[in-house]
């Protein structure tokens, strides 16, 4: 009766982990619906197996039995942590901003609130601003297209931020039709493209937040891009958090699903 006691205790605790990371996951409004099921799945998976040998444990028939099997899931427990720190140091590996002659800059969408930049889109602009006071001429390319709830396109948004910053409004060309990073990026190409650059024998600067960067540059190199990466600074150190971990599982996504 103890031990049934405890496993519903523990069952209703983890339940409770599990819902309420969903819900941070879904605040952060997570583009890739396979993230949050890879976490989701995965971590109940787990719970499951736990539960499953704890269980066959308390049964003396079974207690060898499971015990070499919980053996074999702390192992497995042990490689997907080591695969899941794996994973953060390619993320972090790539979160930094690299010096080069571009022909284009290409700046990444984060939602807009009240068509005003989100704290996240404002991060990336600032660093393009950062980034473009040395490169005179270069065109910016802002992307991003109607997002629900909103009356004008993200990269309208975005270019109106440039420019009351600043930014000559002629260098600034819009990409204003994609609805997550690899439209923005494969999009951002054919603009190019009516603009006279052609990307295959072009370098661009890919501008986006230090956590997404890496797997930005996956996307670009995807699309044909020669591209490096430009690092927007995170506001807020549990956001950072929040999104370095969640970006993990995006990663995941991106090598399984894409």
């Amino acid at each position: 009766m103890e031990k049934r006691r405890n496993i519903t205790i523990i069952t209703a605790v983890i339940a409770t982990i599990i819902s309420s990371t969903v819900y941070i996951l879904m605040r952060l409004r997570v583009s890739h619906m396979h993230a949050i099921l890879i976490f989701v799945v995965g971590l109940s998976v787990l719970i499951v197996i736990f539960l499953i040998l704890w269980t066959l444990g308390a049964n003396e028939k079974y207690s060898r039995l499971a015990k070499i099997l919980r053996r074999y899931y702390y192992v497995c427990v042990s490689i997907g942590l080591i695969f899941f720190i794996f994973l953060q140091v390619l993320i972090i590996s790539g979160s930094r901003t690299e010096e080069a002659d571009v022909d284009a800059i290409i700046i990444l969408g984060a939602g807009l609130i009240n068509n005003r930049p989100s704290l996240i889109l404002a991060s990336r602009l600032e660093a393009a601003i950062s980034y473009v006071q040395t490169r005179d001429g270069i065109p910016i390319i802002t992307t991003g297209g109607l997002g629900q709830g909103q009356t004008i396109t993200e990269a309208e948004a975005m270019a109106r931020y440039l420019i009351a910053r600043g930014v000559d409004e002629n260098r600034i060309w819009r990409e204003d039709a994609s609805t997550n990073s690899h439209e923005n990026i494969n999009f951002a190409k054919n603009v190019m493209l009516q603009n006279g650059i052609d990307p295959e024998n072009a370098k661009v600067a890919i501008v986006s937040n230090e956590f997404h960067l890496y797997r930005a540059k996956i996307v670009a190199q995807k699309a044909g891009l020669n591209a490096v990466g430009v690092a927007a600074e995170t506001p807020g150190l549990h956001r950072k958090l929040i999104y370095f971990f969640r970006e993990t599982f995006s990663l995941v996504n991106e090598f399984v699903f894409r």
